[in-house]
């Protein structure tokens, strides 16, 4: 989801925040190499428009980092357990690049099989679900993927307690012409990093975003948030999903799920041991790729041409603005609001690293 409009926000150049992202984590002990891999999928959020995994996340990384609860130099493995199966060990790594090493695997055993499914384990936060959905559709593929969220602060259906993540689900479907399809949700009504986003823009939350769990009554006041639920996406049937989900990207894995999550909010000095799978499907196995591709494109302009209610401009289509979004974005600069800029300075003082330029 997209930060709160913020009139104050700059426009700092994605080259800038790149170079920033880069030398910070390098000064937190990981290699230049994978330095550079992790800024390019945090600065992919920002482009698309999922500002609460970008930069924004920068000095929570590095706290981590710093503090060894995060492994700056993992050991990433695979195992593959049968030809379209496999499992990721992240060694406790950045998350971002465990997906990655993840998505790359399911790409290449998809080419041989048509489809593969390859979960993680031993992983961390990895940012915005539709980074790595979307990375399968550069090889015309299909992408699907969810993630164990890093704490729990959504109930079970009728619940009280907090055991259940905003655990998202995205998929990227390709076309040809048009922009991709790219859904990415979390299965609470909104992810906790807007949550986290409003609390540091002193900006109230709406009212059906959270409720208090020893009244029911509902949250408006950001600074109330550390004791409040996130409310599931559609009821039952989002925390339903995020159970599934979690047990899916967790529980088969070996990954943390339940009562047994670390909140790495909380607890910035305990592993997490995320967990998180990734599908690739090639379409070409069903139908000839141009053809698929032609048909998507024109189901989505039958779509985008549909009826509109009154006060809407248009219809929505999951992933439509990700394309003039990222392509505003390079051109004019990531929009950062003060209150963040003011974060950055002081992780930059505290790793005795320039001040982000701009």
């Amino acid at each position: 989801m997209n930060m709160p409009i913020n009139a104050q926000a700059r426009r700092v150049p994605v080259a800038a925040v790149t170079a920033f992202m880069i030398e910070a984590v390098v000064k937190a002990g990981v290699p230049p190499q994978d330095a550079g891999k992790l800024a390019e999928l945090m600065v992919e959020a920002d482009l698309i428009g999922a500002d609460a995994h970008g930069v924004f996340r920068l000095p929570q990384y590095v706290q981590r980092l710093k503090l060894g609860s995060t492994n700056p130099r993992p050991n990433i493995t695979v195992n593959k357990t049968a030809p379209a199966v496999a499992l990721v060990d992240g060694d406790n790594g950045m998350g971002h690049l465990v997906v990655a090493r993840a998505t790359e695997m399911a790409i290449e055993m998809a080419r041989e099989c048509g489809v593969a499914w390859v979960g993680c384990r031993m992983s961390g936060h990895a940012g915005a679900a539709g980074v790595y959905a979307a990375l399968p559709l550069k090889s015309d593929m299909i992408g699907i993927y969810s993630a164990v969220a890093n704490a729990n602060h959504m109930p079970l259906a009728g619940g009280a307690e907090p055991l259940l993540g905003t655990n998202p689900l995205a998929i990227g479907i390709p076309a040809g012409e048009e922009p991709p399809l790219v859904l990415d949700i979390a299965t609470s009504i909104v992810s906790y990093g807007t949550i986290k986003n409003h609390r540091l823009q002193n900006q109230p939350l709406k009212n059906d975003w959270m409720i208090d769990p020893k009244t029911g009554e509902v949250v408006i006041d950001p600074h109330k948030s550390l004791e409040a639920l996130l409310l599931p996406m559609g009821g039952y049937k989002g925390a339903g999903l995020a159970l599934m989900l979690g047990l899916l990207a967790g529980t088969l894995n070996g990954a943390l799920f339940g009562r047994d999550c670390v909140d790495f909010n909380a607890e910035p000095d305990r592993v997490t041991n995320t967990g998180q799978f990734v599908v690739a499907l090639d379409p070409s196995r069903f139908q000839p790729l141009a053809q698929f591709k032609a048909e998507v494109d024109r189901h989505i302009r039958s779509l985008r041409q549909s009826k509109v209610l009154p006060g809407q401009d248009a219809v929505r289509l999951p992933g439509e603005q990700r394309a003039a979004r990222r392509a505003d974005r390079l051109a004019h600069g990531l929009s950062l609001p003060p209150e963040l800029l003011v974060q950055l300075d002081k992780l930059a003082a505290e790793l005795g690293i320039a001040a982000l330029a701009r």
